[in-house]
């Protein structure tokens, strides 16, 4: 199957279903291959310089991460914004909603470098065709490290099944070390499962039409508690500008 025919596939699940689990190998055909990047080795290795998440820390628990906006016209043409903090609303996240909360920001060679950037497009081409009216959407990417170990699971979504208060989600797993479980789950609005799956090998991916579905991720843990264990992925949310 083509890449062309893998993305209409992909754009009509999303419309009727909202939600869809892309394996390893699909998504690396629907990236041009990332891999061959010069950056992405600099890419993927970025994750193990994230700062703690303070915000979540104060709750007791432990997440890594580092955030970054860019402006998107409809021409596909990316700005990176300046620093701006991340809100959600209490709605959205009863655990950190209703606050702005400022993380340390996506280095700019990371943020600029053609990995991140191939990623945007990708999810520009097809949130874009699924909302063609839409002349500049908002996007935020979120490094995020899960970190395990034993009597401490790791919880990938700490605020439960929820909607981000976006109109489109891409979750792309970037590396997962001494994990188990850390199962997505999609939920219609009334809270009926819809379906789950497990981010389990490098750029296997999760994209959810946050309108019509929630999502959580179950808790991770080690297999072998001898050894460091973390979930790392790169989240990107698109929303229409005001």
């Amino acid at each position: 199957m083509s890449s062309q025919s893998d993305l209409s596939a992909l754009h009509t699940r999303l419309h009727s279903e909202g939600f869809a689990f892309l394996g390893a190998e699909t998504m690396d055909g629907l990236l041009d291959d990332p891999q061959s990047l010069d950056d992405w080795d600099a890419f993927t290795e970025s994750w193990n310089d994230l700062a703690p998440d303070a915000y979540l820390a104060a709750k007791g628990r432990k997440r890594r991460r580092r955030h970054a906006t860019f402006k998107i016209t409809a021409d596909g043409a990316i700005t990176r914004n300046p620093q701006q903090p991340h809100v959600q609303t209490l709605q959205n996240n009863k655990l950190q909603g209703g606050i702005e909360r400022w993380f340390v920001p996506i280095r700019p060679k990371i943020a600029d470098g053609a990995s991140l950037r191939r990623i945007l497009q990708f999810s520009h081409t097809l949130f874009g065709s699924l909302a063609p009216r839409i002349p500049q959407w908002h996007v935020e990417a979120h490094q995020f490290r899960i970190e395990a170990s034993i009597g401490e699971a790791g919880e990938p979504t700490p605020e439960g099944v929820h909607r981000d208060g976006v109109d489109y989600v891409l979750v792309l797993l970037i590396d997962r070390t001494n994990i188990e479980s850390g199962v997505t789950t999609i939920h219609a609005s009334n809270g009926e499962l819809l379906g789950s799956f497990t981010l389990t090998h490098p750029l296997d991916a999760a994209l959810v039409d946050d309108a019509k579905v929630s999502h959580g991720v179950t808790a991770v843990t080690p297999f072998d508690p001898e050894k460091s264990a973390h979930r790392d992925v790169l989240v990107v949310t698109f929303k229409a500008a005001a």
